[in-house]
Formats: C-alpha cells, sequence, structure tokens
C-alpha cells in the first residue's frame, strides 16, 4: 500500500472510527496493517493496550524503547506482564550506552540539554524501529496534555512516515483505570506513589494534589513531550 492509498483510506475511515471501541480500533488496525507494532512505556494506557493486544492479536509485535535510565519499577513491570501473558517485548536500545553518552555530552544531559537526551535515548531509537513497519499503535489520550488534544484515533504520523492508531485517544483517566480493575491488568507500582505519567527517573518526580498529571515530567523546564507524539 503506497501513502496515496494510505492517506485515501484514513481520510474514509477517520470520521468512522471515532465511534468505534478500542477493541473494534485495534482489530481494524491489525487487519488492514498486519505488519503493524504497538509502542509501550508500561503506564498504565499502554498496559491496557497490551492486554488488549493480547487477547486480540498476540503476534502483533509490541516494543519498549530500554532508554537505560528506566525505573526498577518499570523493569519489574514489563517481567510481569511478560510472565502473564508468555510473551516477550522487542527491546530497542539507543546507539550510545549511558557511559558513551557521558563521555560525549557530560553526566548530566538530561538536566544540561533534555531535548538532546530524548533525541538520543527515545526518538532515533523509535525512528529506527518504526522504519520496519506500516502502522504503529500508541496509548496516548487526548486528556493528557494540550499537545495531544487533537489526536485522532487513526491520523497520518508524518514524523515517523506510517499510519498511527490511538485506540483510547477519548478515553478519560478514569476509564483506563477502570478497565484495568475489572480486567486485573498488571500496571506500574508508582501509579499508586503519585506518579501518574511515568519516564525515565532522571526526568520523572511525583505529582503533588492539584498538580497537573504531566507537572512531574521533566519539571523545571518548559519541555512538557519527549518528541515521540509531536
Amino acid at each position: 500500500m503506497n501513502l496515496l492509498e494510505k492517506e485515501q483510506l484514513i481520510q474514509e475511515q477517520a470520521i468512522a472510527l471515532e465511534t468505534a471501541s478500542a477493541e473494534e480500533i485495534i482489530r481494524y488496525a491489525v487487519q488492514t496493517f498486519p505488519n503493524i507494532t504497538f509502542a509501550c512505556s508500561f503506564g498504565a494506557e499502554d498496559v491496557v493496550l497490551v492486554d488488549m493486544v493480547q487477547k486480540i492479536s498476540p503476534g502483533t509485535d509490541i516494543f519498549y524503547l530500554d532508554t537505560d535510565f528506566h525505573f526498577e519499577e518499570t523493569y519489574h513491570t514489563r517481567d510481569r506482564l511478560v510472565a502473564k501473558y508468555n510473551m516477550e517485548f522487542v527491546r530497542v536500545a539507543p546507539v550510545l550506552s549511558p557511559e558513551e553518552q557521558a563521555a560525549q555530552h557530560g553526566d548530566t544531559l538530561w538536566q544540561v540539554n533534555p531535548n538532546q537526551c530524548c533525541n538520543i535515548r527515545k526518538v532515533e531509537p523509535l525512528t529506527r524501529i518504526l522504519s520496519q513497519y506500516d502502522a504503529w499503535i500508541t496509548g496516548i489520550r487526548r486528556d493528557q496534555a494540550p499537545t495531544r488534544a487533537n489526536a485522532k484515533k487513526i491520523e497520518y504520523d508524518h514524523k515517523f512516515g506510517l499510519v498511527k492508531f490511538n485506540p483510547i485517544a477519548d478515553w478519560t483517566q478514569d476509564e483506563v483505570w477502570a478497565y484495568i480493575r475489572e480486567h486485573d491488568v498488571i500496571y506500574n507500582p508508582l501509579h499508586d506513589q503519585n506518579y501518574p505519567s511515568i519516564g525515565c527517573h532522571y526526568c520523572t518526580r511525583q505529582v503533588m494534589p492539584g498538580e497537573d498529571p504531566r507537572a512531574g515530567r521533566w519539571s523545571g523546564n518548559e519541555k512538557t513531550e519527549c518528541g515521540l507524539h509531536k
């Protein structure tokens, strides 16, 4: 399927899929684009989608970006999901090890230039893995941040050059947690410790009552996104 055909398909289906359930969108996605992958960060939204994808299309690749800077709880969540679903996640690593990055850019690049750190440890690895697929699935929601407010359930991702599905774009945080409880989905225990959004441990802090849910990401910087969903 060439680019023109993909864009035409998106235009024809975007409105219809807006009212479809997350499960229906996933079924449509994997049937229409067999060469599809799901990007998992092990946050609450993504473990919901892990559960759905494993029930609907267990053969679909699910990858994660291993920045080498994740919380131990995040890696433990990964391992528990592997055991529960008897599956493996595709590990995608940066070209530079933490030691090589420190040698080239200093010991605290995430403080000095967080955008460059994200480019090295997230954006470049994501670009590399997505180049192997025709479409990808993400767990972004519209009410997570102003930068995501206009996310469609299906759209063409011009940054990475493939079709992007956001099955739970219209879900609320309450709906995410209702699904987790109803289906007994494994989740990162940091969510129970005031971490609504979990990234690398250097750039993530607890969110205090009354703060924006993403206030704990890159606190003290104007940065609000790692560059994966712009």
